[in-house]
């Protein structure tokens, strides 16, 4: 089995086991911390993630261009590459240390109106532990990208695994003994430095890789940020448009506001992941194609491909959730977090589609195409926050979460024109072999008749929902099988089970 096929396998048993381990953790962590200081976490590492986009998107470029390298065969371009941007990481730990600093002297200041004094110190804390992860956590994920680059998918996939156990077990262990959100962020910094050091192992000792300056080129530090850029504005954007809900609401309300509305976040979150364990995979295959083959015909083909897969998985996820989501949330975090569900279900939506397009993003970061799409998403994400802003005071949750599902939207389909004006790609074609065919014969009957079955079987406990689930996800999987799935797929389901 290829490195692809394995990556995407532990892609996913990587999601799983992240889902699960998060959503029994999350009920663990909000009565050991009380919803206000679980809000007050959430809204630290809101702040933490905007300083993190400074990144520049020099991860996606080490992916793109050592891929590119790796193509054509250029070793001493790649060390030289690889050399250069050791270098600006540097400068970047430097620069998020100094921003950092100045946020920790200012806190008090920045949430005078919403965080009371003691909340103030545990801040504080919090955030300077924060700062230094990161200084080191950005730099560190270059070593991720070097193995995504050389297509070594296992290795890295099976780390983040051990990283997500040992993270689950730490924290069941130690929240017992130490009740604190500073308890998470010890822990979460401990274990990235320990991930951290294996991975530069793994990279030096075991793929061989080099880091030399062979030259400095001027041009080619050029060529890296003309690129990453746009990445890095995009990666920007997406940071916008996930926290700047937590930190209005920071600002305008109180931290409980704050701890609900990360919980519909958080779930979003999850259902992006499903398509993303196939999609972070895929950066590389689209940088040969557009070396190697550059037709339309090509572009498409994979476009459907990957899509129908992705859709496959999405629509499940999608669809179960609009049946046993309010119920799911009442039993894992609580009735007072019922609000949780509107947010989350409105970015499921929204989502769906550019997830099952998502290689058509590749292909742009490919062919360095990539500027348009972060554009259109800074008119889009700035139009919802601006929106969220004035409407939080009257509409709350809705006022916030309505103007961001619409952005959604809008860009969806202002990037659909956007593929077809670069390659050439099928819309409608698309639509009726990766959305109308699996919705209407697969997702939807299923959906109509566990609707009927969850008003005869009322859900009262775990065990109920758990039965409903699992025999939900096996309809839904013999349907799709035995109906929607064409041969080809039928037999990667096949050489997978094998």
């Amino acid at each position: 089995m290829s490195q692809l096929k394995k990556g995407a396998i532990l892609s996913y048993v990587n999601i799983g086991l992240t889902n699960v381990i998060g959503l029994m953790l999350t009920p663990f962590i909000i009565r050991s911390l009380g919803n206000s200081e679980y809000g007050l976490y959430l809204l630290i590492g809101s702040i933490i993630g905007y300083i993190s986009i400074l990144d520049l998107g020099l991860n996606n470029a080490i992916v793109r261009y050592v891929s590119k390298y790796q193509a054509e065969k250029d070793i001493e371009g790649e060390e030289n590459f690889l050399a250069t941007t050791m270098l600006i990481y540097a400068g970047i730990s430097m620069v998020i240390i100094a921003i950092g600093l100045v946020i920790y002297f200012n806190i008090d200041f920045i949430f005078k109106d919403s965080l009371k004094a003691d909340e103030i110190v545990k801040a504080r804390k919090m955030f300077l532990i924060l700062i230094f992860n990161l200084a080191i956590t950005l730099p560190g994920g270059a070593f991720t990208a070097i193995c995504n680059a050389y297509e070594h998918f296992v290795f890295p996939r099976l780390l983040l695994i051990l990283k997500y156990i040992s993270r689950g077990a730490l924290i069941f262990t130690l929240l017992l003994y130490f009740p604190y959100a500073l308890t998470l962020v010890w822990i979460d910094t401990i274990l990235n430095v320990v991930i951290i050091g294996i991975s530069i192992y793994y990279v030096i000792k075991v793929l061989k890789v080099r880091f030399k300056m062979h030259a400095w080129r001027t041009k080619l530090i050029k060529d890296i940020f003309s690129y990453s850029i746009w990445v890095f504005i995009l990666a920007l954007i997406l940071r916008l448009q996930w926290n700047a809900g937590q930190v209005i609401l920071g600002i305008s309300s109180d931290t409980i506001s704050v701890a609900i509305f990360g919980v519909g976040i958080m779930l979003g979150g999850y259902y992006g992941a499903f398509a993303g364990a196939i999609n972070t995979l895929l950066l590389p295959k689209a940088t040969r194609m557009s070396v190697n083959e550059n037709d339309e015909k090509s572009y498409n083909f994979a476009m459907q491909k990957i899509g129908r897969l992705n859709g496959f998985i999405l629509f499940l996820v999608l669809t179960g959730f609009y049946v046993y989501g309010r119920e799911f949330i009442i039993l894992w975090v609580g009735e007072s977090y019922l609000s949780a569900y509107e947010i989350a279900f409105l970015i499921m939506i929204a989502m769906t589609l550019p997830l099952m397009q998502s290689f058509g993003n590749s292909i742009l970061e490919a062919k360095k195409k990539n500027r348009f799409k972060s554009i259109i998403s800074i008119i889009t994400v700035t139009f919802a926050v601006f929106m969220g802003i004035y409407l939080v005071p009257e509409y709350h949750f809705q006022g916030v979460i309505y103007p961001l599902f619409i952005a959604m939207l809008l860009n969806s389909a202002i990037m659909t024109w956007y593929y077809n004006k670069i390659f050439g790609f099928n819309f409608i074609n698309f639509i009726k072999k990766t959305i109308l065919q699996p919705l209407i014969f697969g997702a939807l009957p299923v959906t109509i008749i566990f609707l009927f079955v969850k008003n005869y079987w009322k859900i009262s406990s775990w065990i109920d929902l758990s039965w409903q689930v699992t025999l939900f996800t096996v309809v839904y999987l013999v349907v799709n099988y035995f109906v929607v799935m064409n041969v080809e797929e039928k037999e990667i389901l096949n050489r997978i089970k094998r």
